[in-house]
């Protein structure tokens, strides 16, 4: 399924030199609001601009922490999340050594193929239910 760009300015934002980034970057996307779609909790999934990026919120519940995406230094392109969260070292527990990651704030990549929907799928799902997950199946 496509997703339309909530406006000019994101979907500028994935206009990247970099095809491989490009076709990663849109695969994240797109798991992002499919995974929103499987939990009803979340509720509408906003996408906007943080810092540049292209970044998705949950304005209407509050359930999510922000989930962004965006081209790190060390990788074509990542899915980070809040630094100060639990997300990614809940996420190096439930599978390690899977991915490479910076830190506590992203999970990098170097190829769309890399991009794994049960897992990363996993990471995104405890994003946007960070603040009411256990009031719902994780």
């Amino acid at each position: 399924m496509t997703y339309p760009f909530a406006c000019a300015k994101v979907e500028q934002a994935f206009d990247l030199e970099d095809d491989e980034a490009r076709r990663g970057l849109l695969a994240l996307r797109a798991l992002i609001f499919e995974t929103a779609a499987e939990v009803p909790a979340v509720g509408r999934v906003e996408e906007v601009l943080r810092w540049g990026q292209p970044a998705y919120v949950t304005p209407d519940s509050k359930s999510g922490s922000t989930v962004r995406l965006g081209v790190p230094k060390g990788a074509r392109f990542g899915l980070f999340v809040q630094c100060q969260s639990r997300l990614i070292p809940e996420y190096l527990a439930t599978f390690p050594a899977w991915d490479r990651v910076e830190g506590t704030r992203a999970v990098l990549f170097d190829h769309p193929r890399e991009v794994e929907p049960l897992r990363h799928g996993w990471l995104i799902k405890r994003a946007l239910t960070y603040h009411i997950r256990g009031t719902i199946e994780s």
